[in-house]
């Protein structure tokens, strides 16, 4: 599976719709942006039951604020529609492997255990 474009109208139905998408946040004129292109599109091909995406933050600016991007490449890891993981830099290719390991093995159930505990905290 190749990397997927993402923007500001496709953005959370693409988080919401699918288990795991991973979010290259990068611009053109990044040279680290750059160098991570190809570690980011080969784990697309390796892993193709995971959304890789990626947004432009030149052109998907107001997303880039709404994810409060302020480093790129930033890398940010969705699963059933969570943030579990952001971080800024490129990761190269063993630790990128690692992350997607990583969540894969995330216990989903106790996370949104945790989430629905804070948000019940919250209300109180």
């Amino acid at each position: 599976m190749t990397t997927k474009n993402l923007t500001m109208a496709d953005f959370e139905s693409t988080i919401a719709g699918n288990g795991i998408v991973l979010v290259d946040f990068w611009a053109p004129w990044c040279g680290p942006c750059r160098a991570f292109a190809p570690v980011f599109e080969k784990s697309s091909q390796t892993h193709p039951e995971i959304v890789h995406a990626k947004v432009d933050t030149e052109t998907e600016q107001q997303l880039a604020a709404m994810a409060n991007i302020r480093s790129i490449p930033t890398i940010m890891a969705f699963r059933e529609g969570v943030l579990v993981y952001s971080q800024p830099g490129a990761l190269p290719a063993p630790a990128l492997e690692d992350l997607v390991t990583w969540i894969e093995a995330l216990d989903m159930a106790e996370i949104h255990n945790r989430i629905a505990e804070q948000r019940a905290a919250s209300r109180s």
